[in-house]
């Protein structure tokens, strides 16, 4: 999809109906769907804030950006994600949380970043987060400077995305389960899971509008 036509319906996709967690569950592990909102409301989660942050490729290709996480000795070592993490009170809003994590991890600056709307919470059972997702952009291709927490940065194209032949199914075990069988996006040879692939599902659906 060329920049100039994400642009042109900016307004549009500030107005399309989420597809919430029917569009979610397209791409989440079984373990997720056992979560009901009253039982994920009992676990009292943590808050959280991701930035799915949409640019120009250098040939006016829509991209859009996901993250290497380090390895750490952490639920979430070594996994593909959104630059994003934990609210602070400073922040005051989620909205701020998701700003400061991307330009802490890729040096985004926030005045940069036009936030075009709030996305559906996903909540993450291993690491008892709930995750509130922001869509915005850039106007220019950027440049990213990774901090320690980030092992590299991946610039996927929207088409990519869209593409039928991205989604797949996979085996993989982690710190909390073995062997199981997961939903995925296969993107850029990355194989995307859990969380970040529940928010690119709902993404999909709505960039699918256009």
């Amino acid at each position: 999809m060329d920049f100039s036509h994400f642009l042109k319906n900016k307004d549009q996709i500030k107005q399309f109906k989420l597809g919430g967690i029917n569009a979610q569950f397209k791409l989440a592990p079984q373990m997720r769907k056992r979560y009901s909102q009253i039982k994920i409301e009992a676990q009292h989660p943590k808050k959280a804030a991701i930035l799915a942050l949409f640019y120009p490729d250098k040939k006016g290709k829509t991209h859009f950006l996901l993250t290497l996480r380090a390895q750490y000795n952490g639920t979430h070592s070594s996994q593909i994600s959104f630059p994003g993490g934990k609210f602070d009170l400073h922040d005051k809003t989620l909205e701020n949380t998701s700003l400061r994590e991307t330009y802490e991890e890729v040096g985004i600056p926030p005045e940069e970043v036009t936030i075009l709307k709030q996305l559906s919470n996903v909540y993450i059972p291993p690491s008892n987060f709930l995750v509130t997702p922001f869509l915005g952009f850039l106007t220019h291709t950027p440049s990213f400077i990774k901090n320690h927490e980030v092992q590299k940065t991946i610039s996927v194209s929207l088409s990519d995305l869209l593409s039928h032949n991205a989604i797949s199914e996979t085996t993989l075990s982690t710190s909390y389960a073995k062997n199981i069988t997961v939903p995925c996006y296969v993107l850029n040879n990355y194989t995307v899971w859990g969380a970040t692939a529940m928010i690119l599902s709902e993404l999909k659906d709505l960039m699918c509008k256009l």
